[in-house]
């Protein structure tokens, strides 16, 4: 399978995850250090655990085994947004980097959660 070709790469759910993915990364850049194996590495990893989970399950066993990934990157949107909320309260990011953060990540959600709904749908 070429990577261009990959079917996860044509899911705007995906595509827009990566983005959310870049967009942690660089506001982490900026916590304090010694946050690197707490706050910053949780926050990255559970970005970095949308678009995969998305990716795997694109894979194609099944709608049930695609389903279930999308269910476990559901689970690290809702463990961001937790953690987005956890940097906002000890004021590592503003309010409005909180605000702009949240948004993306309610549109890979509902993006993601419509692409659950529509395999259950088939």
């Amino acid at each position: 399978m070429d990577g261009k070709d990959a079917p996860h790469k044509r899911l705007k759910a995906w595509q827009l995850s990566i983005e959310l993915v870049k967009d942690v990364y660089k506001l982490t850049q900026s916590f304090p250090k010694e946050e690197m194996y707490g706050l910053t590495s949780q926050m990255r990893r559970a970005a970095i655990s949308i678009p995969s989970n998305i990716a795997e399950g694109a894979i194609g066993r099944t709608k049930k085994h695609f389903a279930s990934y999308l269910l476990n990157s559901i689970g690290s949107i809702a463990e961001l947004d937790t953690q987005i909320e956890i940097a906002q309260t000890l004021e590592f990011i503003t309010n409005d980097e909180e605000v702009e953060l949240i948004e993306k990540l309610n549109r890979v959600k509902a993006l993601t959660l419509g692409l659950k709904n529509s395999l259950q749908k088939k």
